[in-house]
Formats: structure tokens, sequence, C-alpha cells
């Protein structure tokens, strides 16, 4: 794989993880009682981003590791088993 294919890809990988890891841990301002004046009551009363964007490289990290070794190790979608479809048993 290419170095900005490889780049492209991660990149992808990073930014869905970090759709997926945002709402862990959010407390709203409702919820703590402390709404700040102009803002969404709904909003993070402590949004912690820079803990939420190290655990996504983390994990994506995780998960790029484990794309790249199944593209390594020759695995293609010809070798999973599929009932049903055509051209397979």
């Amino acid at each position: 794989m290419a170095f900005g294919t490889g780049l492209a890809v991660y990149f992808v990988i990073w930014w869905l993880t970090l759709f997926a890891v945002l709402p862990f841990g959010v407390t709203s301002q409702h919820e703590t009682g402390e709404i700040t004046p102009g803002s969404e009551p709904g909003a993070p009363a402590v949004p912690r981003l820079l803990v939420k964007l190290f655990w996504t490289t983390v994990v994506s990290g995780v998960i790029f590791a484990g794309f790249v070794a199944v593209r390594q190790s020759g695995l293609t979608l010809e070798d999973i088993p599929l009932p049903g479809y055509p051209g397979r048993s």
C-alpha cells in the first residue's frame, strides 16, 4: 500500500472513530445545573476534547494496524465463504 493511500485510510478510520468516541463521558450543562448564558443547555459541561482526541488516535491506530495486517496477509473477500452468493458454495 502506498504511503498516501495508507494515510487516507488512517484518516477515514480516525474520523469515524472520533464520532464514535465523542459521546463517551458527556455530562450536559443541564445535568450539572451550571448553564452558561447564551449556550444550549444540552451542551457538554466539560467536553474533555484532548482526552477524546488521544483515545481516538490510540483506537484508530489499533484498527489501522489490524487493517494493515489483514491486507498484508493476502486475505481477500474471495476467501470468505458467503452462502447463497452466486459462484460460491
